[in-house]
């Protein structure tokens, strides 16, 4: 028998319902914003991801999914959705469009890492970049647009936490210090921190390794060396959320996984996860365009993993609502039944109505069987008379009432 790579989940047709309840939600809140899908390649060179993401972070070091194809080019699965979104910008010249660019995008993404609840090595992620701004607006707009999509799904219990993590001028003070601070710990750290505190020592606060976390509970706070521009930036943004009623907390501890970020990080935090997960997290990346080797264009975004989000509902106790299913099934009698009963079927389907008959050749009685099995509103048998008269007999399934309705005016009489 051959079995699903672990880490990866089929959705059954009795499931599918419960995603494209929440990709419509996304996609009703992303035209609210007036914010366009965009689609890029599951995969791309790995320079992109190397270079956007960064070769410090978790992703890059031990999660990519990456290989020589036939041309001996190194090609990544896609681990996240904004730097292939980055690399689209500049490749297709969008710099030229009115700004900002407002995308998002529905996609499946690819790490390999220990598969856990609404942690998959296969996942996929409603994310949103909005692209040419560098105003705290555009910051304090991205998070009202998350928060209004979590609300749209149903998610609750619900904990906004924000920070700033400094920009280029002021956050190799920052940096510094944190080094200075951990100088004496160094032996301490495991091997992967070690390596990060002369690449890039932010990576240690993100660090999961139980010593290290404990080691960093003391460290400097970046908040207390943040610039003139990114404390102005960032009371901007808590005065925006402020005003339209949008709770938040600061955590300094968040810096997010991801070299590309500047400025505001955010995570919605939910505790229907069993313990406290992020279920959407993003940030300002104001040099991750020119880091691909295009302009010096600003960006925000954000991305939500739709597995997470389907456990938090599941364990929060809501209800998807399913989409109506079939509203009747023609039960055919014999051949000639049959032909009338599929013209039937097609006729209601063009205009819209699920309708459903026999493909398989059930006799009468297996027939009623399928067609409660499948939820169908009505059953409509055709035999001779029906043929004969041009009508039949709707049998409502829930209570079994029955009514005698022209052919030409079933539509009509379910709708």
């Amino acid at each position: 028998m051959i079995n699903i790579p672990k880490g990866t989940k089929d959705v059954l047709p009795q499931d599918s319902y419960k995603w494209q309840f929440v990709e419509e939600k996304a996609r009703e809140i992303a035209a609210l914003y007036n914010v366009k899908e965009i689609r890029t390649p599951v995969f791309e060179h790995t320079e992109v991801f190397l270079r956007g993401v960064g070769d410090t972070t978790d992703i890059v070091n031990k999660e990519m999914y990456t290989f020589l194809d036939k041309g001996n080019r190194s090609i990544t699965l896609k681990p996240e959705g904004t730097a292939g979104v980055a690399r689209a910008f500049i490749e297709n010249g969008m710099a030229s469009l009115p700004m900002p660019v407002k995308t998002f995008y529905i996609t499946p993404c690819f790490r390999y890492e220990r598969p856990q609840a609404g942690r998959l090595r296969e996942f996929h992620q409603f994310g949103v970049e909005i692209l040419g701004s560098s105003a705290p607006e555009t910051d304090a707009e991205t998070i009202a647009m998350a928060k209004e999509f979590l609300n749209a799904v149903g998610v609750t219990k619900l904990t906004l936490k924000l920070n700033s993590i400094g920009c280029k001028d002021c956050r190799p003070n920052y940096e510094k210090a944190l080094r200075e601070y951990l100088k004496g710990r160094y032996d301490e750290l495991c091997d992967l921190c070690k390596d990060r505190y002369e690449r890039n020592p932010l990576r240690i606060l993100d660090c999961k390794n139980e010593e290290c976390k404990r080691i960093i509970a003391g460290a400097p706070k970046i908040a207390d060396f943040l610039c003139d521009d990114c404390k102005k930036h960032f009371e901007r943004v808590k005065t925006l959320l402020t005003g339209v009623g949008l709770e938040f907390t600061i955590d300094p501890d968040i810096v997010r996984g991801l070299d590309y970020y500047t400025k505001t990080v955010f995570e919605f935090v939910s505790e229907e996860i069993g313990a406290q997960g992020t279920v959407l997290g993003g940030g300002r990346y104001d040099r991750l365009i020119a880091d691909l080797g295009g302009s010096d264009v600003k960006g925000i975004g954000f991305a939500a993993g739709i597995e997470r989000l389907l456990l938090v509902l599941e364990n929060s106790g809501k209800q998807i609502p399913e989409k109506s299913g079939v509203k009747i099934y023609f039960a055919p009698m014999g051949e000639r039944e049959s032909e009338v009963a599929f013209t039937l079927a097609e006729e209601l389907r063009k205009k819209g109505m699920v309708a459903e008959t026999d493909i398989v050749g059930r006799g009468i009685k297996s027939q009623f069987k399928y067609a409660d099995k499948i939820g169908a509103e009505y059953v409509a048998v055709i035999g001779s008379d029906e043929l004969e008269k041009g009508k039949a007999n709707l049998k409502k399934m829930s209570d079994g009432s029955e009514k005698e309705v022209d052919f030409r005016d079933i539509y009509e009489f379910i709708k």
